[in-house]
């Protein structure tokens, strides 16, 4: 999920430190998260591990369990064993996983359910944006009523250890995109007026998920999200650097762990990245 430093809010003003998809969990250290921590047993922190997921403040949600903030296993992703043995120890550069939408050419569906007009206005930006890279996939809207290959819903869930979890969102699973993204409607997350640009880049950044996309900086989430440097190595899942992509920092990727709260889109290499994998 995309977590927002709220210490740094205090520092910076009302856009500090955001961590997108997956780094909101990481922060946590309440004992809401204590808790989480406890329900999980040793045997599937090894399995986490396994998959090249760090276990710090990962906890147990309905349909799995959280981890680095914003990224959800299910129980199947714990079981699913690689594809491939092309598999590497993260730098900086843009990454996938083993999992992938396949099936392609392919119309990807989306739908949204009660949540307010903004996050649906996100969304049909967000749709765009991904649209207009002419990938060998193409995302629409869901007739009204039904729900669609990936469903937009929203939780409501305060700050808890100095951060706010923005989003969430998990990985393929049978050449599917992952079917839910999770969107919190606390104020305390997006304000009481979402700004449209910032809402519709984290629904890009949990959109990465779904497809595929682990964090650009997961070798090292210090990079965009302070705090102590963590390299996971080698996974299971899959950490399957993309060719073309710099080895150096990419401060501009819509991937990236954390964000400080603007509205982030592609960057020259997230496009080649996505060009790479879906065109």
């Amino acid at each position: 999920m995309k977590k927002l430093n709220l210490l740094s809010f205090a520092l910076v003003g009302t856009m500090a430190l955001c961590i997108f998809g997956c780094q909101k969990k990481e922060g946590q250290t309440s004992s809401t998260s204590t808790a989480g921590q406890d329900q999980i047993s040793a045997s599937t922190k090894s399995q986490i591990s396994k998959l090249g997921f760090s276990t710090e403040n990962a906890r147990k949600v309905k349909g799995g369990y959280l981890v680095e903030g914003d990224i959800l296993l299910s129980e199947k992703n714990l079981n699913d064993a690689a594809t491939t043995s092309h598999l590497s120890i993260a730098e900086t550069e843009q990454y996938r996983t083993t999992n992938l939408v396949s099936g392609l050419p392919r119309v990807i569906t989306i739908s949204v359910t009660n949540l307010p007009t903004v996050y649906s206005n996100a969304v049909n930006a967000m749709i765009t944006r991904y649209n207009n890279l002419g990938l060998r996939f193409t995302f629409q809207r869901a007739a009204a009523g039904d729900v669609g290959d990936i469903d937009v819903v929203g939780f409501n869930e305060g700050p808890s250890g100095g951060y706010i979890t923005l989003g969430s969102s998990g990985f393929p699973s049978g050449g599917d995109p992952y079917n839910e993204i999770q969107m919190n409607t606390n104020a305390a997350a997006y304000g009481s007026n979402p700004n449209l640009g910032y809402l519709t880049s984290v629904l890009q950044h949990e959109v990465g998920h779904c497809i595929g996309f682990r964090h650009t900086d997961y070798s090292n989430r210090a990079y965009s999200c302070g705090g102590s440097a963590v390299n996971e190595g080698q996974s299971d899942v899959g950490a399957i650097r993309i060719p073309g992509t710099p080895s150096g920092p990419d401060a501009a990727s819509f991937m990236l762990s954390c964000s400080n709260g603007s509205d982030r889109t592609f960057n020259a290499n997230d496009k080649i990245a996505l060009n790479y994998l879906y065109k």
